[in-house]
């Protein structure tokens, strides 16, 4: 505790006696001259303790609104002519021209109107720019090489095509001919328990602990796990285009389970599977899919790093453990918020000696307006998409209670970014996953020299809490994070009893001489330190964790085109139910409608000229 800190929690002690001991400290002294003395030194005790907790040398002064986090926004402005003779004003802001993605087009028809502001997507953003220009004062222009498209907007104040588009009905309304989509905000479809949840956390007051203790009663190994033995597997021979085997004790090298539950199709000689082996699934290039027991980890990893995590139960011993490997060198990753997740407010568990009640969120805003956030990718986007998945942990649990990162940059809330654009700031120790402008998806323990070298390159990225592996340069190894086996630390969630396992869903970057690979991993029963067990005897790099507890926490799915039309394949049949249905026909989540938490996507990379 620094020394202003230790006098500030000093001066409100001294503040809460003196008020307690005031009537029978001045009956004591009626003389005027110590009365005075009192009233003086009470009065300035108080004046001290009315001040907030001052931040601390690391933490970044609050901002009012989120356009302000943009530190590398450009904004151009024109005069607008309006059909009566008045003057008005059209501006362009670029919210990131590194990255070239989203632009805010705010429209003042007359001086004292209030603006109209839109939010734009520029759908080919590495080879086609936005722009306004003098010679075409009515619209937008399109810049493709040497090449520069007008495209009439706004010739009349109402009635005209931006307003129209923005009123439409698609939550992407296309403009200019396909070239420009304006985002529209829709109501984010919520499934029962989260109605319940959100409901219960919102409007209850001790709502969270209600929800934790249904968790621990009604969900702790709710969707565990257990695959039928099987002496029938088939491991297939070693390719240079799969991700590595998990490493495995001799006992259980071709050891097979028959899984009951999964949902995904893939090139096996029968159902059974052979623990650590990765198979091929049917109809989808670059994507693969394995099945494990931690049991079955080799004794050497086991026994390894043994006061960061701890030892497995019987329970998670056992539990199945789906992983889904992505080759990114033919899949580009993708992030979008959801349109209520995360929120940009404080979370409950931030300590209230970092939290400034003046502020409505740890960043100075709590509100991501004027962008839209959409809970879903638009057709375009949609058409290349080969997977989703859930991202990470609301708000609600994205602080930290204990420790050091509890104590700076107002509890460490996790951050995340989307399409260039910073919507909570990145936090200093925490995991993230991301994707450059380059299209290079990557994995790391934020850093806080990161902020200068490193996002203002990023294209989507998203932070969820400490790591479950962490890569050490100097050592060129992996080793389990430092907070594994640390519930309040490491933030993990469960209970405080420390009851951890449950459902979780986390990802990893493995590398191999010839591929990289983003590996999703799906754990029926688990704790941190089985996560990080598996994550390790798959070969990864860096490890995260995602979110838990319900198949709507930890969804996956995974797309295709058959005669033209959609066809899902979940990771778990039952996440199917996640799905809205429309009589007998099952519109699958992020892609089909929009849905209020955030994701990541994987989309086919376009092929290069």
């Amino acid at each position: 505790m620094g020394a202003r800190k230790f006098m500030h929690w000093i001066m409100k002690t001294l503040v809460t006696k003196r008020a307690r001991n005031a009537i029978p400290y001045l009956s004591q002294h009626r003389s005027a001259p110590i009365r005075a003395r009192w009233l003086a030194a009470s009065f300035c005790l108080w004046a001290f303790s009315a001040l907030p907790p001052p931040l601390a040398a690391a933490e970044l002064p609050p901002i009012d609104d989120i356009l302000e986090l943009q530190s590398a926004r450009q904004s151009d402005s024109l005069v607008v002519a309006t059909e009566d003779g008045g003057r008005g004003e059209a501006i362009l802001e670029n919210l990131n021209p590194n990255i070239n993605s989203w632009f805010l087009l705010t429209l003042r028809w007359r001086d004292g109107d209030a603006p109209v502001v839109y939010h734009l997507e520029n759908p080919l953003p590495e080879t086609q720019r936005v722009a306004l220009d003098p010679a075409h004062a009515d619209g937008l222009v399109i810049i493709e090489g040497e090449q520069s498209t007008p495209c009439t907007l706004w010739r009349r104040r109402q009635g005209n095509r931006l307003e129209l588009a923005h009123n439409s009905q698609p939550i992407f309304a296309s403009l200019c001919d396909g070239k420009l989509l304006v985002r529209r905000k829709p109501a984010g479809h919520r499934t029962r328990l989260e109605q319940v949840t959100d409901l219960l956390r919102d409007r209850i007051w001790g709502g969270e602990k209600l929800v934790g203790l249904v968790k621990q009663s009604l969900y702790r190994d709710a969707f565990l796990e257990r695959g039928e033995a099987s002496d029938e597997s088939e491991c297939l021979a070693p390719s240079p285009e799969a991700p590595l085997r998990a490493k495995l004790g001799a006992n259980f090298v071709d050891q097979g389970v028959i899984p009951r539950n999964l949902d995904i199709k893939v090139a096996a000689s029968n159902q059974a599977l052979t623990l650590g082996c990765w198979y091929p699934v049917q109809g989808q290039s670059g994507v693969q899919l394995s099945v494990i027991e931690p049991r079955a980890i080799a004794p050497e990893i086991l026994a390894s790093d043994r006061i960061k995590v701890r030892p497995l139960d019987s329970v998670e011993n056992s539990a199945l453990t789906y992983l889904v490997a992505f080759d990114l060198s033919q899949l580009e990753l993708g992030f979008e918020l959801g349109t209520d997740h995360p929120r940009l407010n404080w979370s409950d568990r931030t300590l209230e000696t970092v939290r400034d009640p003046r502020l409505p969120g740890p960043d100075g805003f709590d509100d991501p307006g004027p962008l839209i956030t959409t809970g879903s990718i638009s057709a375009d986007q949609a058409a290349r998409t080969v997977a989703t998945f859930t991202g990470g942990f609301k708000r609600s649990h994205s602080a930290f209670h204990y420790g050091d990162l509890a104590n700076r940059n107002h509890g460490s809330h996790y951050g995340f970014l989307s399409h260039g654009v910073l919507f909570s700031r990145l936090q200093p120790g925490l995991s993230t996953l991301y994707a450059r402008d380059d299209g290079r998806v990557e994995m790391k323990t934020w850093h806080e020299q990161d902020d200068d070298n490193l996002l203002p390159r990023l294209r989507h990225a998203r932070q969820n809490g400490v790591p479950l592996l962490e890569y050490n340069p100097q050592s060129q190894a992996s080793h389990p994070g430092e907070f594994v086996a640390r519930w309040g630390r490491g933030n993990w969630s469960g209970s405080a009893e420390g009851k951890l396992r449950t459902l979780r869903a986390g990802a990893c970057i493995q590398e191999t001489p010839q591929r990289r690979f983003l590996i999703y991993g799906w754990f029926s029963s688990a704790t941190p330190s089985a996560m990080t067990r598996v994550f390790q005897a798959y070969g990864c790099r860096d490890a995260m964790m995602l979110d838990m507890n319900a198949l709507e926490h930890t969804y996956l799915a995974l797309y295709s085109v058959d005669q033209e039309q959609i066809v899902v394949q979940h990771l778990i049949d039952d996440m199917i139910e996640v799905d809205q249905r429309v009589g007998d026909t099952f519109t699958p989540r992020f892609i089909g409608y929009a849905d209020n938490r955030d994701f990541f996507y994987l989309m086919r990379k376009e092929p290069e000229d």
